[in-house]
């Protein structure tokens, strides 16, 4: 592992040994964020899975009463009975926070007073299918708000949990091994130094003995 190029000191040793306490503890909060992103993220993912089958099932229904009601109704017959819908909706969404993750919250509410009250057409010109068309439409509506949110706060789960073991790759393989093989560097170094030092200091106290008592070893 290559080391960080920094001067042999013991002020830069202190410095890089703290940088190195400091990386091991986010370390292991990002793995500790990044375990628990991955079971929200899973149990989220399970959670759109059933919400998605069940959606697409009542779609299915719907859109198969809307053949059968345009199977028994002329084209012009059909365009009237859905040229003016009675009734609409207002869409707010919200944010909630999941893990530093802002996530959105769909919620709506129908512009008439009656949230029942959909069938913009009289009976008698149309179809019993396209009645249950347009009811299934107004049921399955807030499951794909639902979904909606479910499949983007997947999304952006997923996009967080990438990034969190992005970082914690970055630590545990790169910036971890790198000081610690640093701070062994700086430690041989000043070693080295040390016994440098205690080798000169000896044969200046020999020099000293020997001017001052001729001594000799």
């Amino acid at each position: 592992m290559d080391r960080l190029n920094v001067n042999p000191t013991r002020m830069m040793l202190s410095t890089l040994k703290k940088r190195l306490a400091t990386a091991e503890r986010g370390h292991k909060l990002m793995k500790d964020k990044r375990d628990e992103l991955m079971k929200n993220f899973l149990e989220l993912a399970r959670e759109n899975g059933r919400l998605r089958q069940e959606v697409e099932k009542e779609l299915a229904a719907m859109y198969k009463d809307f053949e059968k009601a345009n199977a028994v109704m002329s084209n012009e017959a059909m365009e009237e009975a859905l040229m003016y819908p009675k009734q609409g909706v207002e869409l707010s969404v919200q944010k909630k926070n999941i893990m530093s993750v802002n996530v959105p919250e769909f919620s709506f509410q129908t512009t008439a007073k009656d949230p029942t009250d959909v069938y913009a057409y009289g009976y008698a010109d149309t179809s019993g299918d396209l009645d249950g068309a347009i009811s299934a439409a107004a049921d399955v509506f807030p499951k794909l708000l639902d979904l909606a949110a479910h499949e983007k706060e997947v999304q952006l789960m997923a996009a967080e949990l990438e990034k969190t073991r992005r970082r914690v790759n970055a630590l545990e393989y790169v910036m971890i091994p790198r000081l610690e093989t640093t701070i062994r560097y700086i430690q041989m170094k000043l070693d080295e130094g040390e016994r440098s030092n205690q080798t000169r200091l000896m044969k200046v106290k020999d020099m000293v003995l020997e001017d001052a008592h001729d001594y000799q070893q």
